[in-house]
C-alpha cells in the first residue's frame, strides 16, 4: 500500500465519533440559546494592521488600541458580533500569551457590546502557514497573506494531531463558560480546495477525517456556547432529497446551530435560507457581501432580518488583507488602478464609511423588531 493510501486509510478510520463526546445540542437547546440573543449582525474581523490570523494575534504585532478603535466603529452602526479567526500555531507558539490576548480581545469587544464567534481551523488560501513575521501584502492582490490552519503538512502528519486536540480543548476549555463569546466555528470552508496553490493532493478526505475529530474534541471541552461549521459551496442543502456531499453531511449533522456562506444575488441567498429552515435550528450566515458578485447589504441584509438569520459580512476595515479588491485580483492584480467598486469592507482605514447608505441601513435594521424588514433598500 502506498504512503498516500495509508494516510487516507488512517484518516478515514478516524471519522468514527467516540461515545464519550457530549451530544449535539437538541433543537430545543439550540433555539432556546438563539432566543436569548439579539438579532446578530457583524463582520468577519481582522484589524487593518494585520495581514492574517497570525499577525493579528502574535505578541509582536498585537494591536489592542487599533482593535478598540475599529470595534467602536462597528458598535456605532449597530453591529453586535464579529467572526474572528484563531490559529493552531498560535497555541503551539505561546499558549499562555495567546490565552491572555484572547481574554484582552474579549474585554475590548465586551466594552463595545460585541460577542465574537471564534474560528479554530481554516482551509482557505496559503497551505503553508509559518509563525513569526509575516510577509507584506502583495500589491493589488486580495487576501494575499491569509493562511490555512493547520495547513497541508500538518494535515498529512498524524503525529501532530495530539497538538490540535490540545489547541481545541485548551482554547475552548479556557473560555467554555465565558458569556462574552457567541460560539465556536470549528472549521472554515473545510472543503475549500484553495486551488491557486499546488501540492494539496488528497486534502479533502484528510480535512473531513480531522474535522470529525475536531467536533468530538470541541464537545469534550463541554462549552456552554454552540459549535458549528458552515456549508458554503453547493446549491442544495435540503435535509430530504438534497444532494449533500460527505463534508456537508458531517457539518450539518454535527453543528449545534446551522451556519452557511453566500456571496450570490439576493434570490439565491433567500433560496439557501429556505433550504436550511427544515433543520429547525438557528441559522447563521457567517460570510456574505461581495459587491461585485451581486451580494450586497442592500440585497441580503433585509432578507436575513425577515428570516431572523444572523448576518456576518466579510470585512470591516480596509487594511493589509486588501479584501476591498475582488477575487480576480489573483489573476490580474489591481496595481495601476482601483476596482470600480470595493468588493468587501465597510469602513475606510480612518473610520469613514465606504458607502454611508450601507451603514445607515445596518443601523436602521438592527433596531427594527426581529422578523421584520421595514427598511427600503437604499439607492445612494
Amino acid at each position: 500500500m502506498t504512503k498516500r493510501l495509508i494516510l487516507l486509510a488512517t484518516a478515514m478510520a478516524m471519522t468514527a465519533l467516540p461515545a464519550a463526546a457530549r451530544p449535539r445540542w437538541t433543537e430545543a437547546q439550540a433555539n432556546d440559546w438563539y432566543r436569548a440573543q439579539p438579532w446578530l449582525v457583524g463582520a468577519n474581523y481582522t484589524p487593518a494592521s494585520a495581514i492574517n490570523q497570525l499577525e493579528m494575534w502574535q505578541a509582536a504585532t498585537w494591536d489592542p488600541q487599533r482593535i478598540d478603535r475599529e470595534l467602536g466603529w462597528a458598535q456605532e452602526i449597530g453591529m453586535n458580533t464579529m467572526r474572528v479567526f484563531l490559529h493552531d500555531q498560535l497555541w503551539l507558539q505561546d499558549p499562555a500569551g495567546f490565552r491572555r490576548r484572547i481574554d484582552e480581545f474579549l474585554t475590548i469587544a465586551a466594552r463595545h457590546r460585541i460577542k465574537p464567534l471564534f474560528v479554530l481551523f481554516d482551509s482557505c488560501w496559503d497551505p503553508d502557514p509559518r509563525p513569526g513575521p509575516q510577509h507584506p501584502p502583495v500589491p493589488g492582490v486580495h487576501n494575499s497573506g491569509w493562511v490555512q490552519g493547520p495547513g497541508m503538512a500538518g494535515l498529512r502528519d498524524t503525529r501532530r494531531y495530539p497538538r490540535y486536540k490540545a489547541y481545541v480543548q485548551g482554547v475552548i476549555g479556557a473560555f467554555r463558560d465565558d458569556r462574552r463569546i457567541l460560539g465556536w466555528d470549528v472549521w472554515n470552508e473545510p472543503d475549500n480546495g484553495a486551488d491557486q496553490y499546488r501540492g494539496q493532493d488528497g486534502k479533502e478526505p484528510l480535512v473531513r477525517a480531522l474535522l470529525a475529530q475536531v467536533f468530538v474534541w470541541a464537545r469534550d471541552a463541554d462549552p456552554t456556547q454552540p459549535i458549528t461549521s458552515g456549508v458554503w459551496q453547493h446549491d442544495d442543502w435540503t435535509p430530504a432529497g438534497g444532494k449533500l456531499t460527505a463534508m456537508e453531511t458531517l457539518q450539518l449533522r454535527q453543528s449545534d446551530v446551522i451556519s452557511f456562506h453566500d456571496y450570490s444575488w439576493p434570490e439565491t441567498f433567500e433560496r439557501r435560507v429556505r433550504q436550511l429552515l427544515p433543520y429547525n435550528r438557528p441559522i447563521l450566515c457567517t460570510e456574505y457581501m461581495a459587491r461585485g458578485n451581486g451580494s450586497t447589504f442592500d440585497g441580503s441584509l433585509p432578507i436575513g432580518k425577515r428570516y431572523n438569520v444572523a448576518m456576518m459580512n466579510w470585512g470591516l476595515v480596509n487594511g493589509k488583507t486588501q479584501t476591498r479588491l475582488p477575487w480576480d485580483s489573483w489573476k490580474k492584480p489591481y496595481v495601476l488602478e482601483e476596482p470600480t467598486i470595493w468588493f468587501h469592507e465597510v469602513f475606510r482605514s480612518d473610520g469613514t464609511p465606504y458607502r454611508r447608505a450601507e451603514t445607515d441601513l445596518i443601523r436602521r435594521l438592527t433596531v427594527t423588531p426581529t422578523g421584520a424588514s421595514s427598511a427600503t433598500p437604499p439607492t445612494g
